[in-house]
């Protein structure tokens, strides 16, 4: 079946999900740059958070630009990631509202985690369905980037019972590993290589 559906659904669902995470941002009561102290951890949660739906975002259209076909399980794979997707404003909300506290941090990066398991589940569906030899196997390779990924969101897990500003840190550092749209599908498609 086409993928038109897909994409034009998952765009929809993740503008929900941008929007719903700045109207967490409340207006101060106060005119002076002072009250908007307080808002400093929502913000910057929201900021981290907005980055990281953009990254989502920007994957998954790279990867369904060289996708030609979608099946039922790939379907319900998309629904399975927009579904972490969606939780994402309520750990942001939570992290910011308590000022980057122990066990909202770690909760955070639990959803990161399956958000990050769930983008990888998709993309081994796609790279199955488009087959041997495809634009996206012939990107994705072993995946050691998605794989690295999950080891440092479990670490940054860890570390935010200690150390929460640490936990941030790591995710943060993930974030920089993905800010750029993936090149390994740019790279193939510069190559000319017109998969299966």
């Amino acid at each position: 079946m086409g993928k038109g559906r897909l994409e034009a659904f998952s765009d929809g669902v993740l503008a929900i999900i941008i929007t719903i995470m700045v109207l967490e941002l409340k207006v101060p009561h106060g005119t002076d740059l002072a009250a908007l102290a307080p808002l400093i951890p929502t913000f910057f949660s929201y900021v981290l958070s907005f980055i990281y739906v953009g990254i989502y975002w920007n994957n998954h259209h790279h990867m369904l630009h060289v996708t030609h076909s979608v099946t039922g399980p790939i379907l319900w794979a998309n629904l399975h990631l927009l579904f972490w997707l969606s939780v994402v404003p309520f750990v942001t909300a939570w992290m910011g509202e308590n000022h980057l506290a122990a066990a909202p941090v770690a909760l955070y990066g639990a959803v990161l985690l399956m958000c990050g398991v769930a983008f990888s589940i998709l993309a081994a569906l796609l790279v199955r369905h488009e087959g041997e030899g495809s634009t996206l196997q012939t990107a994705f390779g072993r995946d050691l980037k998605g794989k690295a990924s999950v080891v440092l969101y479990l670490a940054g897990i860890a570390l935010a019972f200690a150390v929460p500003i640490a936990g941030i840190a790591v995710y943060f550092a993930v974030a920089m590993i993905w800010i750029i749209p993936d090149r390994r599908i740019e790279r193939v498609l510069r190559r000319g290589h017109t998969g299966a």
